[in-house]
């Protein structure tokens, strides 16, 4: 099976400017002239819906868009809902989607007649990071701590995670392959969920985003014991890579924006400008780096192609585990 989950991307440097005194006028041209629907592929309290609501709360600020943002959660079938959603509003000039990694694996697993490739790019605002967490009243306080616990435990350890066959199972599978583990995967509708419950002592350990974990953590709630990040962290200095501690272990998500099949023209270079304002924004660029997210924007051919790729990386993870079938 395979063990080392690196990103695969056409990466692009993020302007470093930042905004002058008061917002600047976007491009002159198309704007939506009805509210704007911002389906989130997931449900409510996790990492994608809080980044979505935050760029929602950012455009709104700094009127970047002459309309509303709506923000709508769609996360059923490990975001098959909002995958069809998207498919069915073809030529649709005001609906966009914040994506995460089931928008490769959901397509893979599931035969719901969606193929990423006919949806249109327009911004990566970031890749995600992963982290092993334990509850901070467990005696685990490193690796080794941990594999011993999970293999004294003979299957009964709970892990968990966001559904099944999506990003936080996978990186399970990755634990198993690496250390020989055996866990209880337990699926909940979002990392919000998962986090409360490692927290409620109802589960073991979790592989949460920095993001979804960092109020626990902060309050003294809950431990971080290794990242999946190809190097340190900066919010967490003192927690080490699985690479440092000698399990060539690396994982990311990415945080995107997808417009349905067939969307104007001019509806994608209005919302590419819009995320391109939000990118170099003060409040984005604070949020990212104290929430251990690598924001770089990607925008057009570009992010397609990482997207296209991110796709054939989790096509042959999901190979690996027997998800896909024969």
């Amino acid at each position: 099976m395979l063990k080392t989950f690196t990103r695969r991307s056409a990466m692009a440097t993020m302007a470093a400017a930042t905004l002058a005194l008061g917002a600047p006028a976007l491009a002159e041209g198309w704007k939506p002239n009805k509210p704007v629907e911002m389906v989130i592929m997931a449900g409510q309290g996790g990492g994608a819906d809080r980044l979505a609501r935050l760029f929602q709360s950012i455009i709104q600020k700094n009127n970047f868009s002459p309309m509303p943002i709506l923000p709508v959660n769609k996360g059923g079938g490990s975001g098959a809902e909002a995958l069809r959603y998207l498919k069915d509003k073809e030529g649709d000039a005001t609906t966009i989607m914040a994506t995460l990694n089931s928008y490769y694996t959901t397509p893979l697993r599931t035969d719901i007649g969606v193929d990423i490739e006919e949806f249109t790019p327009i911004a990566r605002m970031a890749n995600d990071n992963f982290i092993l967490w334990v509850n901070a009243d467990s005696d685990i306080q490193n690796l080794d701590d941990y594999v011993a616990a999970v293999k004294d435990a003979g299957g009964t350890w709970k892990m968990g995670g966001t559904g099944s066959g999506q990003e936080d199972s996978l990186v399970t599978a990755m634990l198993e392959d690496e250390f020989g583990l055996e866990y209880t995967y337990v699926p909940f509708d979002g990392g919000g969920t998962v986090a409360k419950n490692l927290i409620g002592n109802h589960i073991d350990s979790t592989v949460n985003n920095p993001a979804e974990q960092m109020g626990f953590y902060k309050a003294g709630k809950s431990r971080p014991i290794a990242t999946f990040s190809e190097e340190r962290l900066e919010a967490f200095p003192d927690v080490p890579t699985m690479r440092e501690l000698g399990h060539d272990l690396t994982y990311t998500m990415q945080r995107s924006f997808v417009g349905p099949a067939d969307m104007p023209q001019e509806a994608v270079d209005f919302y590419t400008e819009m995320f391109r304002q939000v990118s170099e924004t003060e409040e984005w660029q604070t949020y990212a780096a104290d929430e251990a997210l690598d924001a770089q924007l990607l925008t057009g051919d570009d992010l397609q192609e990482f997207l296209l790729q991110g796709r054939e990386t989790h096509r042959k993870i999901l190979d690996s585990m027997g998800e896909l079938g024969s």
